[in-house]
């Protein structure tokens, strides 16, 4: 398949080819990987996330969107919208939600809930939270909102690098939709499911693995994957900040291999669909795909022409992504 046309300095498909990508391995994990991410998954679920629920602010696709607010880890207190199915009782008081999802977005956060819907499955709700800094609902003081430099903040250690707090805001947004959709709990409920493009596709990687409340997952052109490639590949998007950064701190990658979706990926054995480009100028491919290669369960692989990028026939691809969509989660998460 040729590459769209385009200006950029760099090859956007960093020479690689679809069989090529289909080979691109996880780094090593550190020793007390798994140690690190289960210790900030019991601190997020020690979190009492006190949801607030706000009015309705729009009716569509089945569903009625309020705003929320909600605590997630070190006492931030985040905002975001949920979605309930059209016909559910107030919150609280069950209902007929018969599924529920977290929505992850990318980065640059989102000021409103609009692409994010339909959701895949009739009688769904969902959280869709602005992760810490991000978007106009989590604005928090001390976190840049820009991706260049929201990527940088705390890197210098694991324990205070933003990204471990970003995914512990979607722990606590689960946890907060757990309170406000209690049916979804109770025995024999469907679990929840995880979607996320770009950014909330690297977090999901990051965050799935240690959390059995989710039965299923969609990871959409996914960041974060196999850092020391990405390290060697230009781009558009965050990662080109990481590798200024690393040229003047090597030291940077003990704590990124901490944060590799890849790596976590590895981890991962949730059925997850996973949606990945050939050609994407500001997350490389060969991460993207590096995050499907090392899942580690049920896996499903739909190909893209390109990612962050617009091209001939992309309108098709998003309507027949959505109806994969549909199908899987009707498949690994329906009843």
């Amino acid at each position: 398949m040729p590459s769209p046309a385009h200006a950029f300095p760099f090859d956007p498909r960093h020479g690689h080819t679809r069989e090529t990508l289909l080979g691109v391995p996880a780094p090593t994990a550190p020793e007390d990987f798994e140690a690190f991410w289960r210790g900030r998954y019991e601190e997020a679920l020690a979190v009492d996330t006190a949801p607030e629920l706000g009015p309705v602010e729009a009716e569509r696709d089945g569903v009625r969107v309020h705003g929320v607010t909600y605590t997630s880890v070190g006492g931030v207190r985040l905002g975001g919208w949920v979605a309930l199915p059209d016909g559910t009782p107030s919150p609280g008081g069950g209902g007929a939600a018969r599924y529920g999802f977290v929505v992850g977005h990318g980065y640059g956060g989102r000021d409103r809930p609009g692409p994010d819907l339909p959701l895949p499955l009739p009688g769904a709700a969902a959280i869709l939270p602005c992760v810490r800094g991000m978007g106009t609902r989590g604005l928090v003081p001390g976190i840049p909102d820009t991706a260049d430099a929201h990527v940088l903040t705390g890197i210098g250690a694991r324990d205070t690098y933003v990204l471990g707090g970003c995914v512990a805001d979607l722990w606590c947004a689960a946890s907060a939709l757990l309170t406000l959709v209690p049916e979804l709990e109770l025995p024999g409920a469907p679990r929840l499911g995880y979607l996320g493009e770009s950014f909330g596709g690297g977090l999901g990687a990051l965050a799935l693995p240690w959390d059995e409340r989710f039965g299923a997952a969609q990871l959409t052109v996914p960041t974060f994957g196999n850092h020391p490639l990405r390290l060697t590949l230009p781009c558009t998007g965050s990662g080109e900040a990481v590798r200024a950064h690393h040229r003047e701190h090597p030291g940077v990658t003990e704590v990124l291999a901490y944060f590799d979706a890849a790596t976590a990926a590895t981890r991962l054995t949730l059925p997850t669909l996973v949606a990945a480009a050939l050609f994407d100028p500001a997350v490389p491919p060969p991460g993207q795909f590096a995050v499907y290669n090392a899942l580690a369960g049920v896996r499903e692989l739909r190909v893209l022409t390109a990612g962050h990028f617009a091209y001939r026939g992309i309108a098709e691809e998003i309507r027949e992504l959505r109806a994969h969509r549909e199908r899987f989660f009707r498949e690994h998460l329906g009843e």
